[in-house]
C-alpha cells in the first residue's frame, strides 16, 4: 500500500528509548546536543515579531522565485560578505531541506545519485530517497584537520551521478571548503557534467580567519553551482521558514536552471508572504542573534579545548566553524555504549559519531550552542566517566 521510499526502520534507537524513559521518569538530563537556537537561552529582539506585522502580508501575489524585495534582501546579505549576487539568481524556499528537494527534482531522474560527504549531517539519505534518488558518499579525511579526499571523490563518480554536495562548513566536523578543493570540484563538475550544491547555512560561524577558506560558491561561473542559506542558522530563526538558493555558472546553464527551478517552485508556492515581506528586517535584526551565537560557540569551544583536551583521556578534534565539536574517546568501548553509559549513569546526553557516519570509533558529538553552564558541567561528567573507563582498560 505504501511507497518503497519508506524503507527505514522507524523504531526509536537505543539512545532515544533510554532518553525517553529517563524524561518520562522526571530525571534531569544535561543535554549537550541542543541545536535549536530558540531553546538555547539567547535574547531575541522584540522587533523580530513586529517585522511580521506588515499589512502587505494580507495580500497574496505569488511569485515563483519569491518577492523581489525579499530576494534583494538576500543579495544585500551576500554583498555584506563581499559577494555580488543579482536578485534574478535567487530563488526562495521554505527551508534548505526544501531547497535540496527542488534541486534533486531539477537535476536527477529516479535511480540517479548524488554524492554527499562522510561524515556529515545524516539527512541526505532521507532527502534523496524522498525524490527516488540514491545518496552515495565520499570521504573527508582527518590529519590534524579535515579535508576532502579528492582522489576518492573522483573515483566515487559514476554514470548515474548528477551532483556533488558540500556542506561549508561541514556539520559536524566544522571544516570549511578550501580554495584548492573548490578548484578541484569545479574542474570535476565541468569535466563530468555535474552540478555543485553548497550548503552554507553555517558559513557565518568561523572561529578564525583563514585566507585559504571559501566563504561561498555563489558567483562562480566555471560550473553550475547552487549556494544555499537561510534564516534558520544565519539569524537563529528556524521557525521563520525562509531559505534560498543562489544559482551560478555558465550563462546558458544557470538561466535554464533558474527557469526550471521557478517552475518547480510555482508548483508548490510554499514560502509564506509575511516572512518574505519581513525578510530584510529579519536579516538585519538577526545580526544581533548571530552575534550572540558567535560569542557562545567560540567561548564554549575555547573552554572545551582547554578543559577537555588538556591531560585528559579525551581529545577535541580540530574544528574551524559551525555549532558542533567532536570529542574523541578511548577505544575501550563502542561509541554507542559511551553515549548510553553517559546518559544512564551521568545524565549527560551526547550523540555518537555513527549518527554522522564517522568511519571509525570512538567519537562523541556535542553542540557548542549549549548554554555554557550546562556544557561545562556535562563535559566534566563526561571526562570523569571516560577517564574511569579508560583506567579500567576494557577493550572491544
Amino acid at each position: 500500500m505504501f511507497s518503497s521510499r519508506f524503507r527505514w526502520d522507524l523504531r526509536p534507537n537505543r539512545l532515544s528509548r533510554a532518553l525517553g524513559e529517563m524524561r518520562h521518569a522526571g530525571a534531569e538530563v544535561l543535554d549537550l546536543t541542543e541545536s535549536n537556537p530558540t531553546r538555547a537561552g539567547l535574547s531575541y529582539p522584540a522587533e523580530l515579531v513586529e517585522a511580521l506585522a506588515d499589512a502587505r502580508g494580507l495580500s497574496y501575489d505569488p511569485q515563483p522565485a519569491g518577492l523581489q524585495a525579499a530576494r534583494q534582501a538576500v543579495c544585500r546579505y551576500y554583498a555584506a560578505a563581499g559577494c555580488a549576487v543579482e536578485p534574478e539568481r535567487v530563488l526562495l524556499t521554505a527551508s534548505t531541506s526544501e531547497a535540496y528537494a527542488y534541486l534533486f527534482k531539477l537535476l536527477t531522474d529516479p535511480g540517479d545519485e548524488v554524492l554527499a560527504p562522510r561524515p556529515s549531517y545524516p539527512l541526505f539519505e532521507f532527502l534523496a530517497a524522498m525524490e527516488s534518488v540514491r545518496a552515495s558518499q565520499y570521504p573527508l579525511g582527518y590529519h590534524g584537520g579535515w579535508s576532502i579526499d579528492c582522489e576518492a571523490l573522483a573515483a566515487a563518480v559514476t554514470p548515474r551521478t548528477r551532483a556533488i554536495i558540500v556542506v561549508n562548513p561541514n556539520n559536524p566536523t566544522g571544516s570549511f571548503l578550501k580554495r584548492d578543493e573548490l578548484q578541484f570540484l569545479l574542474g570535476l563538475c565541468r569535466e563530468r557534467g555535474l552540478a555543485l550544491i553548497s550548503d552554507e547555512v553555517f558559513a557565518d560561524y568561523g572561529f578564525a580567519e583563514d585566507p585559504a577558506r571559501v566563504r561561498t560558491v555563489a558567483g562562480r561561473e566555471e560550473a553550475l553551482t547552487f549556494a544555499m542559506g537561510g534564516l534558520s542558522k544565519m539569524a537563529g530563526l528556524p521557525q521563520m521558514k525562509l531559505g534560498w538558493v543562489v544559482v551560478s555558472g555558465p550563462a546558458a546553464a544557470w538561466a535554464e536552471a533558474q527557469e526550471k527551478l521557478e517552475l518547480i517552485a510555482d508548483t508548490y508556492l510554499s514560502v509564506a508572504t509575511p516572512v518574505q515581506h519581513a525578510a530584510g528586517r529579519l536579516l538585519e535584526l538577526g545580526k544581533e542573534v548571530r552575534a550572540q551565537i558567535t560569542e557562545r560557540v567560540r567561548d564554549n569551544l575555547a573552554w572545551l579545548r582547554q578543559s577537555v583536551g588538556a591531560g585528559s583521556a579525551c581529545g577535541v578534534l580540530a574544528v574551524e566553524g559551525g555549532w558542533y565539536a567532536t570529542v574523541q574517546a578511548p577505544r575501550v568501548r563502542p561509541e554507542e555504549e559511551w553515549a548510553l553509559e553517559l546518559l544512564e549513569k551521568d545524565h549527560v546526553l551526547v550523540q555518537p559519531g555513527f549518527f554522522y557516519d564517522f568511519e571509525n570509533e570512538a567519537f562523541l558529538v556535542l553542540s557548542l550552542l549549549t548554554e555554557p553552564a550546562v556544557l561545562r558541567e556535562g563535559c566534566r561528567r563526561l571526562v570523569r566517566r571516560v577517564e574511569a573507563e579508560a583506567r579500567a582498560g576494557r577493550a572491544f
